[in-house]
C-alpha cells in the first residue's frame, strides 16, 4: 500500500480552476452556436424594438414640440382676441354712452315740448275759464244792476236792449277804472 500513495504523489494533480480542454472546446462551440442564433434571430428583433421605441420617442418629442408651438399660437390668438374684445367693448361702451346721451337729449326735448304743450293748454283753458267767468259775472252784475235800477226808479224796465247797453257801459267804465288803478 505504500506504493499507491507514492504513485499518487508522483502523478500530476488536475487543476480544479481550469476545466479540461475538451470541456472548454464543447462549451466554446455551444457558446458560438447560441451567439449565432441570438445574432441571427434575437438581435434583429431586439434592434427593431429599440428602433421602434426610438422612433416613437422622437415622434412623441416632435408632437410635444408641435403641441408647444400650437399652445403658444393659441395663447397669442387668445391674447389678440382678448385685446380685440376689449377694444370692441370700449367702442360699444362709447357708442352706448353716446346713444344714452342722445336718448336723454331727445327725452328732454320731448319733455320740454310736452311741458310747453301742457302749459299752452293750461293757459288756453285758464283764458277760456276767465272769459266764461267774465261773461257770467257780466250777466249777473247786469241783472243785479237792472234790479237795483228798477228799485231806485221804482219802475220795471221793459226795454232789454237799452238795459243791456247801459249795463255794458257801466261795466266798461268799471273795468277801465280798475285797469287805471292796477297800473
Amino acid at each position: 500500500m505504500t506504493f499507491l500513495p507514492a504513485a499518487a504523489e508522483t502523478a500530476e494533480q488536475p487543476n480544479i480552476l481550469l476545466p479540461p480542454l475538451y470541456d472548454i472546446v464543447w462549451q466554446l462551440i455551444a457558446l458560438i452556436i447560441i451567439g449565432l442564433v441570438l445574432y441571427k434571430y434575437a438581435l434583429p428583433k431586439f434592434n427593431a424594438i429599440l428602433d421602434e421605441r426610438a422612433q416613437k420617442i422622437e415622434e412623441g418629442l416632435s408632437a410635444a414640440d408641435r403641441a408647444k408651438e400650437a399652445e403658444a399660437l393659441a395663447k397669442r390668438k387668445a391674447e389678440e382676441l382678448m385685446a380685440e374684445a376689449n377694444a370692441d367693448a370700449g367702442r360699444i361702451r362709447a357708442d352706448a354712452s353716446e346713444d344714452a346721451k342722445a336718448i336723454i337729449a331727445a327725452a328732454r326735448k320731448d319733455a320740454e315740448a310736452e311741458a310747453e304743450r301742457v302749459l299752452s293748454n293750461a293757459q288756453r283753458q285758464i283764458l277760456a275759464e276767465r272769459q266764461a267767468a267774465e261773461i257770467s259775472l257780466r250777466s249777473e252784475v247786469g241783472l243785479l244792476a237792472t234790479e237795483l235800477a228798477e228799485k231806485i226808479v221804482g219802475e220795471h224796465l221793459k226795454d232789454t236792449e237799452l238795459t243791456s247797453r247801459i249795463v255794458d257801459r257801466f261795466l266798461d267804465d268799471l273795468e277801465s277804472e280798475t285797469t287805471v288803478q292796477e297800473s
